[in-house]
């Protein structure tokens, strides 16, 4: 069964920063992109930035200068590290390979 599993969100300050994980279980990330989006109730998801497999990352401009995306193929692991987190980054944050997706994990950032 092919599943990615995200973790590593939560409640943050303002200002904070979190590291979140993309896991892929009976998938490899060798050789493809993978996405992080971010979707907030009654709006549509949006791709926060992929890494490619080359290991280069690009970005939204939700992103520059404040997110980095970096990955392990060995782990089969991609990481989203957010900093200077502000409450509109609050969102889910799901991961995709291709087709498949994860479940997401709540991140809110609120004094």
């Amino acid at each position: 069964q092919v599943k990615l599993v995200e973790s590593g969100g939560g409640l943050v300050q303002p200002g904070g920063s979190l590291t979140l994980s993309c896991v892929g279980i009976g998938i490899s990330f060798r050789g493809d992109a993978v996405g992080w989006h971010r979707q907030v109730p009654g709006r549509q998801r949006q791709l926060v930035g992929q890494i490619m497999p080359s290991g280069t990352a690009n970005f939204r401009d939700v992103g520059k200068g404040r997110f980095t995306i970096s990955r392990d193929d060995a782990k089969n692991t991609v990481w989203l590290q957010m900093t200077n987190l502000k409450p509109d980054d609050t969102a889910v944050y799901y991961c995709n390979r291709g087709q498949h997706w994860g479940q997401g994990t709540q991140v809110t950032v609120s004094s």
